[in-house]
């Protein structure tokens, strides 16, 4: 079976030496922050603390996609090589970045229209998208070619499942990721929102509790309902800037679920600027999809 690349950007918030490992190609998601151009996507240029730190003392930071002519530039490289790829981006939901590449595939595909290049939108960000990046690792080393890898990817995102306990909704909201009657609804001193990754890629806000180990306790809780007795492969723990917190849900998750691996990492500038600090992420797979997932925990 022919091998293929897999691409990424970079708001999937892959370790590097994981990428580098498995040939992963990221591309730079830039930010800027009080002004200043950060192009490398990851923390080379800041590190997570001083990003963190800035916001929290009032720092303003910006995000942008990657541009179309990057894109067409890529898959022209590929193209011209005979290269298969595998393209998964970050959520349509969040980001036009998945609507600007598959413009500029088509335009590519005009001149090469045999040329291998598949796209996925993740419907999800951080690393509920690098969870998709890590599963995509092991279709490949089964031998499932590039498009073979995005029709099992197209299923299987559905099943991830992402949940989210922010210190401050004014962040998504000046975002543009919630609507501001939303952000002040959650904001009330004290309690702590919930939201989730519904099922079209967007954010949600579905619940709001009294403190934040109320709102770790209902992440796990929906964790368990949903996975039940089965032994969970991997689930991840991510955070921004809330190191302790993130801790105390990886035991409350071994406590609660078997599982293989807990993963706990903090989340990168791009997907960090539009949560603020002090966020907490769950993402796990699951046998349910979002669909079934909403119509389970949120009945209309």
């Amino acid at each position: 079976m022919k091998s293929f690349t897999i691409v990424v950007d970079s708001n999937c918030d892959l370790p590097p030496n994981y990428a580098e490992k498995h040939g992963i190609e990221v591309l730079p998601m830039p930010f800027e922050l009080d002004g200043k151009a950060h192009n490398q996507g990851y923390w080379q240029e800041i590190s997570a603390k001083d990003f963190y730190t800035t916001l929290r003392n009032g720092g303003i930071a910006k995000t942008s996609q990657i541009n179309s002519w990057l894109f067409e530039k890529i898959f022209l490289d590929y193209a011209k090589q005979g290269k298969s790829a595998l393209f998964l981006l970050l959520s349509s939901g969040l980001s036009a970045t998945f609507q600007t590449a598959s413009s500029a595939l088509q335009g590519v595909k005009k001149s090469y229209p045999n040329c291998d290049i598949s796209l996925v939108d993740s419907i999800a960000a951080s690393l509920g998208h690098g969870l998709l990046a890590m599963l995509a690792v092991q279709r490949r080393k089964e031998g499932m070619s590039a498009s073979e890898t995005a029709a099992w990817l197209e299923e299987r995102k559905h099943r991830c499942i992402g949940l989210f306990t922010v210190d401050d909704l004014m962040y998504l909201h000046r975002g543009g990721r919630l609507s501001k009657l939303s952000a002040i609804a959650g904001s009330v001193l004290g309690v702590k929102p919930v939201l989730n990754l519904a099922p079209d890629g967007t954010l949600a806000l579905k619940n709001k509790v009294r403190g934040r180990h109320a709102a770790l306790k209902l992440m796990v809780n929906q964790l368990k309902e949903c996975t039940g007795d089965s032994t969970l492969d991997t689930v991840i723990v991510c955070h921004t800037d809330s190191l302790d917190d993130s801790e105390t849900l990886v035991s409350m998750v071994k406590e609660a679920v078997k599982v293989r691996e807990v993963i706990n990492m903090t989340i990168g500038p791009v997907i960090g600027a539009h949560l603020g600090p002090g966020a907490v992420v769950l993402f796990f797979e699951t046998r349910m999809t979002r669909t079934e997932y909403e119509k389970k925990f949120y009945k209309q």
